[in-house]
């Protein structure tokens, strides 16, 4: 923890005009990172902080503003959300704050200032697709979670609870995916097929425990109509697949997995090619109805139908001189972005999702604990569900410790002195929530030719770490009879 760098912290601030409904009509947003003695990669990570200072909200006629402050500390560097945590934290704040002021329950005025057909675009000029899918997401998990029927017991429970105070909070996320720097946003892989029909992939990525290889394996494995027990993924090596982009911006599985399903596909049109002049000449079947099921080579349907092994159709191949060998690359198609004039489109889509948190807070010692928390995240058609959820879950708690327990300090001289476990207080498993519900959305893939129609899961989760936040601002605001909402 002495040796690597840290989140960068930032101060923002906003100034909102509003109309008598809460509705944001327009105002200024400021946000300043805290970038140490040099700058590391402060410019993206305040440019990103800008994107999501609206989070899912509309802005209306707004000015963000970005600073980067050179200060007398260690140079910080890009954390999980990349600045788009800090960014979005002056808009749920700022959610708070309008709705104590006028009186309202804060997911109504949250739902109030979605992203509608008539307020679409954002500060930066992007159109916000899926809209709609927003809204059925926050009112599904407002259902689920039985959202109204808890606001009005928790505040019959406040009225009589002069120390324990509870809190509710539903907050959603809108995070752009895309590298904001667009000639990251590409990626290559190698494809070999061997003479016993094994395959082996190689691609750009990184796997450091999120699953990605695994994910790989199964684009592969369904292109290629194999088992993944068929299917190997080699250690990301640049003598293999050159010039790789950074595991980053929850952009792994996007890029690497269109890579490796685009020489998945080439390397199948060469076979379908050569089974069709040296396989089938003689049976008059059409090129356009072959395809790879199950471990073999189909072709027509019905009686007409016939079939050969994977590993027949890789033999006769090789036998008959075609390469088994091929490349693939991806580069994400639609996006710009011109920072001269703030306006473009960074991201190639944006994902979901919403938390529902409930806490507890002993008002005289400040001890609170997590109760109840409620998920439901947007992923597309998720390309593995179990691997999502666990990020997902991993990425609330990560953002929920982000939020209450850690807290970076330094002594006089500059030392860092929360720097293990014993000082630095990540959550653990008492801080768990009793209750812990996540789902992923169904039914709603990408809209964009993402890789099977699914999104990243990377950082998206962290941010529904902020229901928690809000929710003990909640618990708090019961103090003063909701009128005012607290500073945490």
């Amino acid at each position: 923890m002495r040796a690597t760098g840290k989140r960068h912290p930032f101060h923002n601030r906003y100034r909102l005009g509003v109309d008598d409904q809460g509705v944001i009509l327009g105002g200024e947003i400021t946000v300043i990172g805290d970038c140490g003695y040099s700058p590391d990669l402060s410019d993206a990570i305040v440019d990103r902080a800008m994107f999501h200072s609206d989070n899912a909200y509309s802005l209306g006629e707004a000015r963000v503003t970005g600073h980067r402050a050179r200060t007398h500390t260690a140079s910080n560097t890009a954390f999980r959300g990349f600045g788009g945590p800090q960014g979005m934290m002056v808009i749920e704040a700022a959610m708070d704050d309008i709705a104590r002021r006028i009186g309202e329950d804060p997911l109504t005025v949250r739902k109030r200032n979605f992203y509608r057909p008539d307020r679409q675009t954002t500060h930066y000029g992007q159109r916000v697709d899926q809209i709609a899918l927003l809204r059925e997401l926050v009112e599904q998990l407002e259902t689920s979670s039985d959202y109204w029927t808890r606001r009005r017991a928790i505040t019959e429970f406040n009225a009589e609870s002069p120390v324990v105070k509870r809190g509710l909070a539903l907050t959603p996320v809108k995070f752009g995916i895309s590298f904001t720097a667009k000639h990251l946003n590409q990626a290559g892989a190698l494809l070999h097929v061997y003479t016993d029909g094994s395959v082996m992939i190689n691609h750009g990525g990184t796997e450091m425990g999120q699953g990605l290889h695994t994910k790989i394996c199964q684009v592969a494995a369904r292109e290629l109509g194999l088992d993944t027990s068929e299917v190997r993924i080699t250690a990301t090596r640049t003598d293999k697949v050159p010039n790789t982009s950074p595991t980053a911006a929850s952009s792994g599985a996007d890029l690497n997995g269109q890579a490796a399903r685009d020489a998945c596909v080439k390397l199948k049109e060469r076979l379908f090619d050569f089974a069709h002049e040296h396989l089938y000449q003689d049976h008059g079947l059409d090129r356009e109805d072959m395809r790879l099921e199950a471990g073999h080579l189909v072709a027509g349907h019905g009686e007409s139908e016939h079939r050969i092994s994977w590993g027949e159709l890789v033999q006769a191949a090789y036998l008959n001189r075609i390469s088994l060998s091929e490349k693939g690359f991806y580069a994400t198609p639609l996006i710009h972005y011109d920072r001269n004039v703030g306006q473009g489109r960074p991201f190639y889509y944006y994902a979901f999702g919403a938390a529902v948190a409930e806490v507890s807070v002993d008002t005289l010692t400040g001890e609170y604990q997590v109760d109840r928390v409620d998920i439901l995240h947007d992923v597309g058609d998720s390309l593995n569900p179990a691997i999502d959820i666990g990020q997902v879950e991993g990425g609330f708690i990560q953002g929920m410790g982000w939020l209450t327990s850690e807290e970076l300090k330094w002594n006089e001289a500059g030392r860092l002195i929360s720097d293990g476990p014993a000082t630095y207080k990540i959550p653990t498993y008492g801080d768990l929530p009793p209750v812990f519900n996540v789902k992923l959305m169904e039914g709603h893939p990408n809209s964009m030719a993402s890789i099977y129609r699914s999104k990243a899961v990377g950082e998206p989760p962290f941010m529904l770490g902020m229901a928690v936040w809000s929710a003990l601002r909640d618990a708090l605001a019961s103090l003063a009879d909701y009128a005012e909402a607290p500073r945490l």
